[in-house]
């Protein structure tokens, strides 16, 4: 369960694993404005508030307030399957 406006653990796990040259534009553009409001909503929300599941989400993701890449994003980037 995803806290509110928070994307699901499922849904960041299905949008990372899928490579980006398998995704239409339309589903690239979805997932890129689905992760946009993710982390918008992350930041906005204090640590202290957040679930146990969305703590490990973001740790994941990447999500934790700083701009730094996600596990998903790194794991991607050494299997060659992020564009860039």
């Amino acid at each position: 369960m995803s806290d509110t406006g928070r994307q699901s653990l499922t849904d960041k796990a299905g949008a990372a694993l899928k490579p980006d040259s398998e995704k239409s534009y339309l589903e690239q553009g979805s997932d890129m404005l689905k992760g946009k409001a993710d982390s918008a909503a992350s930041s906005g929300q204090p640590q202290s508030q957040k679930s146990y599941t969305q703590e490990i989400g973001d740790a994941v993701s990447g999500n934790q307030n700083e701009n730094q890449s996600s596990l998903a994003d790194k794991a991607k980037d050494a299997l060659g399957m992020n564009k860039q």
